[in-house]
Parts: C-alpha cells; structure tokens; sequence
C-alpha cells in the first residue's frame, strides 16, 4: 500500500516527490486488530441476547457485569504500557493480551451458562484488550517517522474498524446457518482469535524499531513533560464532555420510534463513516499538524448533539451518524499521533497508557454525568448541559493543547 507523502511544517525536510511506503509493522499490526476484531465483535454482537433472553440474567446484572469490566480495562492500559517499556518487550505484552482476549472465547465456550464463569471470561476479554492495546500502538509509533505518524494510525484504525463491521455479520451468519446455537458463534470467535494470534507472531517483529539519536537525556516519566501534560489534560477534558454513543443512539431511537430490531444497525453506520475517513484524516493530520484535526473532531461531535437538539427526522440521523464517523476519525488515532512524538520511545507504551486510561476514566465519568443529568431533568435540558459542556471543553482545549513541536527523538541539529 502505498500513500502520498505530505509534511509537516515541523517535520523534518525531505527530498522532493518521495514517497514512503506505510511500514510492513503497521499493516501487519492492522491485519492482527482485523481478525481479533471480528472474533470479538463476534462475541459482542451476540452477547446481550445470549445473557438476557438465554441465560435469563437481568439487564441490571448485564450493565453491572459490562461496566465493571469496561472500567478495569482503563486501569490495566497502565499496566500494559509499564511492562512493555521494560526491556522494549512491546510484541511480547501485546501477544499476551492477544491470546489472554482469544482464550476467554474458549472460557464462554466451557462456562456452560454458569455465572461466575461468564463473568471471569469476560475479565480475561477486558483484560486482554487492556493489556495490548498501549504496547500496540506504541510499535505502531516507532515503525515509521513521526512526519507520517498520523497516516499510519490510519491505516491502522481503518483495518480495526474493517474488523469491527464483519463481526456482527460473522456472528449472525453462524447463528442463521446453526439456528441460534451460540456455542457456535464462541467457537469460530474463539479460532478466528487464534489467528490473530498467530498473525502476530509471524508477521509483527520481536522488538521495536532502534529509536533515532536523542538530543537530551532521558529522565523522569511522561508525566514530567509539560507538552505531554497538556495533552493529558485536553483529552481528558473533552472526554468528560463525550456522553457515549450509546445514548446519542438511544436519543434517535426515542425522536424516531424505531423497532428495537433496528437499533444494532445505528453503530454500523457511524463505524462505516470511520472506516472511510480514517486514511483520510491521518494524511491531513499530517499535512496541518494533529492539533486542529483532534479539536475539529471534537467539533463535529458538538455538531451530533446540536442536531440532536431538534426534532429528530432520517436526514437528522444521517448527519447524526456521519458526525460520530468525523469525530472518531479525527480524534482517535489522530490523538496517538499526536502524543507518541512528544513521548522518549523507552516510555512511550507507558506515556500512551497514561494518555488512553485518563480519556477512558473521563469519558466514563461524562457518561455517567449525563445518564444523572437525563435522570432527574430530562432529555432535553441533559442534551443542552452536555453541549455546553463539550463547547466549553473545545474552547479551554485550544488553549491548553501546545501548538506542533519537533519529535522528541529527533536527531539534534547540526
């Protein structure tokens, strides 16, 4: 695959007409979050139906059980990235959490519909995912120049989300040919992340690129950075004004009426628009700086609320939906790229755990805000507080995020 070039003003000069190929780490590290995707979104997809109408659990003990987890994959990010940056051992962190997330498939397999059983196999799938995902991504921030970081995020997060739309196909596709046997689905999940497994093992190499000469000498961590900071402090803000898409989803369903049979359908529409424009946005990331892409992003999601402030029509849910698509292009692997430059790459997997599990833990909490805020308002006063709230955040953002600097790891100057 090849992509156009395009700098940066503080990217290093190159010769020009050059081109650079995405590098082969990358696209094997895609082709892994491909396969494991569709295992788990496999999983995803069938799971509320097969605790709630099999199992006869109650969305209450669902919620419990899925929110727990979903917050301790925040917290076990940190763990993730601290193993990985001792010794550089960033494959062999991200193989563990692979095979840990492609084991638990097995566990649902065996659990048999005993509880406790369900809910250590979905520890081991949260667990799993939390582990890999900063020393992943960090192998993704060392393969290439920091200049063409944004496109290979890219690249990255379009194969992902690929992944991610397959899943729920794959899933129902087993369930129609094997009339509802959810063993079924947990078993092909289950060898479809095994070759994610081995995918990894093969194709992604042992050790991370030997980083560039550094101008100034390691010490203290990634907290320590004031340019990383300020990072931090703006991703964690504006994710404490994200309300979570499940509730935008919920808003439409309420102004539409829409069959529940429906409601599925909605995140593939949003996850289509990401697909399509993740490429896209690394390349412009690249070309402008990754600052005013992550707040555009940010912008367009203002842009879903406000919309979801009027009367709710299909054009609204088009717009709706295109929106979340901008937004995650513009803001999920666009942020890596923006924070893996300013990070040493011996502290890297750590310093984008740091990042990854603050944006969590505040999204988390804005999600929360707003569910209290729809509680005891209402809908519509919740949906006004949170815009606010985002454009405020948008605002102190811009003030905060530190305008493009060199990579850390670049060669000083002669």
């Amino acid at each position: 695959m090849y992509l156009a070039n395009t700098g940066r003003p503080d990217a290093p000069p190159r010769p020009a007409g050059a081109r650079r190929r995405v590098p082969a780490t990358v696209v094997a590290l895609g082709a892994v979050s491909l396969v494991t995707d569709v295992s788990s979104e496999m999983v995803t997809a069938v799971l509320p139906l097969y605790l709630v109408l099999g199992l006869g659990l109650s969305p209450l003990q669902f919620g419990f059980l899925d929110g727990m987890f979903n917050g301790a994959t925040a917290l076990v990010r940190l763990l993730g990235g601290r193993l990985a940056d001792r010794g550089g051992h960033h494959k062999r962190v991200a193989l563990a959490g692979y095979l840990l997330s492609a084991l638990s498939r097995l566990g649902l397999l065996l659990a048999g519909g005993a509880t406790a059983g369900i809910a250590a196999s979905l520890a081991a799938d949260r667990l799993g995912k939390g582990v890999r995902t900063a020393p992943r991504d960090a192998l993704i921030s060392l393969s290439g120049p920091p200049e063409t970081l944004g496109r290979a995020f890219g690249v990255h997060r379009a194969m992902d989300t690929t992944g991610a739309l397959l899943g729920p196909l794959a899933a129902f596709a087993v369930l129609w040919a094997t009339a509802d046997a959810y063993d079924a689905v947990f078993a092909v999940s289950f060898c479809t992340g095994l070759l994610g497994v081995l995918l990894l093992v093969l194709y992604v190499p042992s050790a991370a690129p030997a980083p560039p000469a550094r101008s100034t000498p390691l010490h203290g961590g990634a907290l320590r950075d004031p340019a990383f900071r300020r990072i931090l402090y703006t991703a964690s803000l504006l994710g404490a004004a994200t309300i979570g898409d499940s509730f935008l989803y919920l808003l439409i369903q309420r102004g539409l009426d829409l069959p529940p049979a429906l409601f599925p359908l909605l995140p593939l529409g949003a996850a289509t628009g990401y697909l399509l424009l993740a490429v896209p946005a690394g390349r412009i990331a690249d070309r402008v700086g990754r600052r005013l892409p992550f707040l555009a992003g940010h912008l367009a999601l203002l842009g879903a609320y406000a919309a979801l402030l009027f009367p709710v029509a299909w054009p609204t849910v088009v717009a709706v939906l295109a929106l979340l698509g901008v937004f995650y292009a513009f803001t999920d692997g666009v942020l890596m790229a923006l924070a893996g430059p300013v990070l040493h790459a011996h502290r890297r997997a750590g310093g984008l755990a740091v990042l990854q599990t603050g944006q969590a833990l505040a999204r988390l909490l804005g999600a929360a805000g707003f569910g209290a805020a729809w509680t005891f308002w209402g809908q519509g006063p919740a949906l006004w507080t949170a815009a606010l709230a985002l454009a405020g955040a948008l605002a102190a953002g811009w003030r905060i995020l530190p305008a493009p600097a060199p990579a850390r790891d670049a060669p000083e100057a002669p």
